[in-house]
């Protein structure tokens, strides 16, 4: 929903001023000459802003600073300056994030429209008590945390933010300001690449700190506002992890990270029940309650810290415990403390032993490599296995009756194949069936590829009959969602794989990837192809009699399929199965979006609201009219004409990687994954990875992947006379807004100005014209379409969030591009990589700064 006016002078009142007022602590940072600093950056930012007025490049601009308001002459110097410019805005970005954190509750109205609360008043409203309840039975919320390259901030950062925005919300100066201090002599750049089980570290502290809290308070929730919720038949809430599972592209991943991680997983929750145990036990001090407390604390602590003993504690031992406790208090002791030990039996049931699923997902092209090595070296499968068409390959791999022997292949991803499915039986039976149940193909172009998962879990002696795994097929490129229904009509009439999905509950869960479609295709066409390929699943599932579960890997911003998700999923007519939400949360998405409690549940509470009320109010039987389908699968067609048009230009590559920081990305040690596929050290549009694709555009503030090719499709459907079915679908289809409101998210922050020095360029300057011309062309049929006057006019908080934001980094913009210019002048001279090598440092600093502001732009 728009953001109502209250909204944005609260957010005026608790972080627009408030920044202004706190900013003035930024003298007492740890820095050479601090105020010196503030003074010049004050500078800076007011000749960035009257450069720009005169189109000047940020060499003139940067050069003008130096020249006017410094006596420096050596470019060491200078450049030493700069640095410590861009450690100055660094801070002033994590004071900005804290403030907006701190007011959350402020700005938000955390009973309004889109919150459990509203439901609740809407369910009395339409008396639909029973309704609901059926819907409840097998309706699901499941947030996966993923290891995404996206967050720039390393975890003590993190920390610091978090305990800032505390000492915010009260207007404790004295914390702030230690706080700042601490921040002064924290380091943001990492020097090494985080191993995927620092990066599950990492998440783990969000585990701990915000989804066990947010968690147990929406349940608790949930049970008051509807006691049609039965937590025993259903987990309305779930949550999953991939670092240290996802092994896609990332040889860092390995069989003994996977447990690993899972273990940290297991002993966390185990940590967060011993220490709601311990607080229950200051409370429960009643005769007949405070022996189970004592005994179950005992439990748990063994659990921990007594090896023999650590697998002698069960999930049902916990909750039949806590239930005993319950028992006693309603009848002996009035009830007292009761809503203590029903959060904690809330928490139990979601959690488990696992804290959240662990995915494995791998590439469909590792299955087959290690197949035809099984082939080759043992007498398993047939020699000529490589050479037998995809049915044959079925056939046989369904039939499977012996195991492979993993020890007999040399150490590397495909011994580690057949050593990751031994640990999944593993982590099964130390967290629970649920503690690893899913298996994720990247790149799933035919059944094969399925299949080939189920016959390597037969390689690994698990039994047809026994096989309690979630195969995962995922979906990204245009051509290979097209092909999806195709795909699963093959699963579907094979057999052995329909038996299958019948003992896994009828079933099956397809993973549709937003980013590499954005990539492919453009904005409109993949979010189209998306919708168009859940739609024909959705029949084709119901026609077999399965059930489908849509699992959507969105990234942080539009181009990678986020911005306000919520609303496509309350937008979706009944042709689109909704029998659960899943959804991928990465990188920044989980500090910005996810990162404190109150901000975790209203966000958990957005998406439940949308997929029930979804199902509860609406009358749609389909999302679009057959009208309104046709019309915007022409928009789309024409949008990917114009955006393959853009990518095939001669310089399109190339201009992203000399203008953009893109071929640096892999040095910001922000990920343990490499920031390309393939071993090749040539970089590739096809091999480029679609989160360095997206955040290179976004750094320098042309947001390509979530605008390009919309201004062109609305304006050849314009000629065609049809803007008027456009505008009335804008009006009507919530689903058609919310793809262009996303879309002025992403170009609410682009800044022309910053590259306009291009416009005459003999290499680039036709195709940054080609970029700027589309934007102009985008922003002037989307505010005749929404019949506003500026972009977000409909959402004042965000359009005054992302102002702010973007002033804040200016100055940073504008020294990475020049930086990037002084490296373009020394490759032009034939300079040797030393010299080059201080002006790549400080577009790789920059990045961090940029990154962080937009918060989720990467």
């Amino acid at each position: 929903m728009p953001n109502s006016q209250g909204g944005l002078q609260q957010f005026k009142n608790s972080v627009a001023i408030k920044f202004q007022l706190y900013n003035s602590l930024f003298t007492s940072l740890p820095f050479h000459r601090i105020e010196r600093t503030g003074l010049l950056l004050s500078l800076l930012l007011e000749i960035c802003t009257e450069g720009y007025k005169k189109k000047q490049s940020p060499i003139t601009i940067i050069d003008s600073f130096f020249s006017t308001h410094t006596n420096l002459e050596k470019d060491q110097d200078k450049i030493d300056r700069l640095f410590r410019i861009v450690q100055f805005v660094e801070r002033q970005v994590v004071l900005f994030d804290a403030l907006e954190d701190a007011a959350f509750k402020e700005v938000n109205d955390l009973n309004g429209v889109g919150t459990l609360k509203h439901l609740e008043s809407e369910i009395i409203q339409n008396a639909a008590e029973t309704q609901l309840a059926e819907k409840l039975k097998d309706f699901k919320i499941r947030l996966v945390l993923t290891a995404h390259p996206t967050q720039f901030y390393p975890g003590s950062v993190l920390a610091i933010i978090n305990d800032l925005s505390h000492a915010l919300l009260v207007n404790n100066t004295g914390k702030v300001n230690t706080y700042l201090a601490q921040l002064g002599k924290t380091p943001f750049l990492k020097k090494q690449k985080p191993t995927p089980y620092d990066e599950a570290v990492s998440l783990i502290w969000f585990m701990e700190n915000v989804f066990y809290a947010a968690t147990g308070s929406l349940l608790s929730g949930l049970k008051n506002q509807f006691p049609e919720v039965d937590e025993e038949i259903n987990s309305i809430f779930q949550m999953g992890f991939w670092p240290g599972g996802d092994r896609d592209g990332n040889p860092n991943v390995r069989a003994d990270t996977t447990l690993q991680v899972a273990n940290a997983l297991r002993e966390s929750i185990i940590r967060c029940y011993y220490g709601d145990v311990r607080k229950l036990k200051r409370r429960l001090t009643f005769k007949g309650v405070d022996t189970l407390v004592a005994e179950l604390e005992k439990q748990l602590y063994n659990s921990i810290f007594v090896p023999e003993q650590r697998t002698l504690l069960s999930r049902s031992f916990i909750i039949e415990q806590l239930k005993q406790i319950r028992e006693i208090i309603i009848f002996q002791h009035n009830g007292l403390f009761l809503h203590l030990v029903d959060n904690l039996i809330s928490k139990v049931q979601v959690f488990g032993l696992h804290f959240a699923s662990l995915d494995v997902r791998q590439d469909s092209s590792v299955h087959n490599n290690i197949l035809e090595l099984i082939a080759e070296k043992e007498d398993i499968l047939p020699k000529d296995y490589p050479s037998l068409s995809d049915e044959q390959k079925i056939n046989i791999l369904i039939n499977v009756d012996k195991t492979a022997n993993a020890e007999l292949y040399e150490p590397g991803v495909l011994r580690d194949t057949l050593e990751t499915i031994a640990a999944i039986k593993f982590i099964q039976e130390t967290n629970g069936p649920e503690g690893c149940h899913r298996y994720v193909i990247s790149h799933s172009e035919s059944a094969l590829n399925i299949i080939e998962v189920f016959g390597l879990f037969l390689l690994s002696g698990w039994k047809k009959e026994e096989l309690n795994i979630d195969i995962v097929p995922l979906f990204e490129t245009i051509d290979d969602l097209k092909n999806a229904p195709d795909v699963m009509k093959a699963l579907y009439e094979n057999e052995t794989y329909r038996q299958h999905l019948l003992r896994r509950g009828s079933i099956q869960t397809i993973m549709l990837g937003f980013s590499d479609g954005t990539k492919d295709g453009g904005y409109l066409m993949a979010n189209w192809s998306i919708f168009k390929a859940k739609q024909e699943l959705t029949s084709l599932s119901r026609k077999y009699n399965f059930h489908v579960v849509f699992f959507d890997g969105r990234g942080g911003p539009p181009g990678r399929g986020g911005g306000k998700s919520h609303r496509f999923y309350a937008s979706m007519g009944k042709e689109i199965a909704n029998k659960e939400i899943q959804i991928t949360i990465q990188g920044q998405t989980i500090s910005s979006s996810f990162g404190t409690v109150e901000a975790a549940r209203y966000n958990i509470e957005q998406l439940l609201n949308a997929g029930i009320s979804n199902q509860l109010f609406s009358s749609k039987e389909k999302t679009l009219t057959s009208g309104e389908d046709k019309l915007l699968q022409e928009l789309a067609d024409a949008s990917l004409e114009s955006y393959k048009e853009l990518k095939n230009h001669p310089q399109f590559f190339s201009y992203l990687q000399n203008i953009s920081p893109l071929n640096f990305y892999s040095e910001t040690n922000i990920g343990s994954r490499p920031s390309k596929r393939g071993t090749s050290n040539r970089l590739t549009i096809n091999d480029l990875r679609a989160i360095p694709f997206v955040g290179a555009w976004s750094q320098i503030k042309q947001n390509v992947p979530g605008f390009y090719g919309v201004g062109s499709a609305l304006q050849v459907l314009d000629r065609r006379g049809k803007f008027k079915k456009l505008k009335d679908l804008y009006n009507n289809s919530l689903f058609f807004r919310t793809l262009i409101d996303n879309s002025e998210m992403a170009m609410k922050k682009n800044f022309f100005p910053l590259t306009a020095f291009l416009a005459n360029d003999p290499t680039y300057g036709e195709i940054w014209n080609k970029i700027y011309e589309e934007y102009e062309l985008t922003e002037k049929y989307i505010l005749q379409l929404t019949g506003t006057n500026e972009l977000m006019a409909d959402y004042p908080v965000e359009q005054l969030s992302i102002q702010m934001r973007e002033k804040i980094v200016l100055p940073l913009t504008t020294i990475q591009q020049y930086a990037m210019a002084r490296i373009r002048q020394l490759e032009e001279q034939g300079a040797s990589d030393a010299s080059k090598e201080i002006f790549k440092k400080l577009v790789i600093r920059c990045s961090f700064g940029i990154i962080n502001a937009g918060r989720n732009s990467a």
